[in-house]
């Protein structure tokens, strides 16, 4: 079968499990979620698997009364994973599936923690909320200097942070006013296997216990 065929059945199939409990506007909306994933997959700019994410997180949105698009740009050149209003206020999601690329074979975990660093830096400061979106299976990492409040972030922590993403990614570099104001609101824990998204706030999703053994202590390490 051909990708481009696969990834339709693909999401037809999961189209009909997320909107059997749902009718009127929320499958409307949905379906209109779904013919738009199959349209950028034929441009080649979307994957299954980072598809199927979203759109099983997508449903938690609509569901919660939000209007959503996938794969929705923004200023300054970037697109964010889903974009979400509702009355005045807006919400990103950003799916992340702790997937790392070859050329970073040898530094995976600095890797992932600077690539959630610039995701909370770039994306928070261009929404009135900002969400990370996992499967459960994942242990994200995230920068213990962004789990706290704006104002609580010393001026080590401001540069630590400047410095985590200027590893990586300087096409832009950040700015220390962005990383001063960036702010992690939410994580949505999105079980495709069984069809739900979860959300949860970040102290909650560091310190609970389901972790893996010696995992709480390395993703809280500030240094």
């Amino acid at each position: 079968m051909e990708r481009t065929e696969k990834f339709e059945e693909d999401l037809q199939s999961l189209t009909l499990r997320l909107t059997e409990d749902v009718q009127g506007r929320a499958k409307e909306s949905l379906v209109g979620l779904r013919d738009r994933l199959i349209e950028l997959h034929r441009s080649n700019i979307v994957k299954i698997n980072h598809s199927v994410m979203e759109f099983v997180c997508a449903k938690l949105l609509v569901l919660k009364g939000y209007d959503v698009q996938v794969e929705h740009p923004l200023e300054g050149g970037l697109t964010c994973d889903l974009y979400a209003a509702k009355g005045d206020g807006s919400l990103i999601v950003e799916v992340e599936t702790g997937f790392v690329p070859p050329e970073h074979a040898l530094d995976p975990s600095t890797y992932l923690l600077a690539r959630i660093a610039s995701k909370v830096t770039r994306y928070s400061n261009c929404t009135g909320k900002f969400a990370l979106g996992v499967p459960p299976q994942y242990a994200l990492q995230i920068p213990a200097q962004l789990i706290k409040l704006p104002r609580e972030r010393t001026a080590e922590d401001l540069k630590h942070i400047k410095g985590l993403c200027d590893q990586y990614y300087t096409s832009p570099p950040v700015t220390l006013e962005e990383v001063k104001n960036a702010r992690l609101h939410s994580i949505y824990l999105i079980d495709v296997d069984r069809m739900s998204s979860r959300e949860v706030d970040p102290e909650t999703y560091v310190y609970n216990k389901q972790f893996p053994a010696g995992s709480r202590g390395r993703f809280n390490n500030p240094r």
